[in-house]
């Protein structure tokens, strides 16, 4: 399980199994989790996260979405 970052207590990571899916991050913090698609940014699933914290994710995505796209691509296509 790859981790990509933390911010604001925030883990940002992905499954080493999924490659076969487009790009995607999942995010979890005390025991809330959810997946977005990068391309384009969309919430694909929520589980327990308010939408002031999905909001603030949305901003940590759209600030690190070119890193999270060299990540999965460094990670998935060695």
């Amino acid at each position: 399980m790859p981790l990509i970052m933390t911010k604001d207590g925030f883990r940002f990571f992905f499954y080493s199994n999924e490659r076969h899916e487009p790009i995607h991050i999942h995010i979890e913090k005390g025991g809330s989790v959810a997946k977005f698609w990068i391309k384009p940014v969309k919430l694909a699933r929520n589980e327990g996260f308010k939408p002031k914290e999905l909001k603030r994710i949305l901003e940590i995505i759209f600030e690190s979405q070119a890193l999270i796209e060299d990540k999965w691509n460094e990670f998935f296509n060695k």
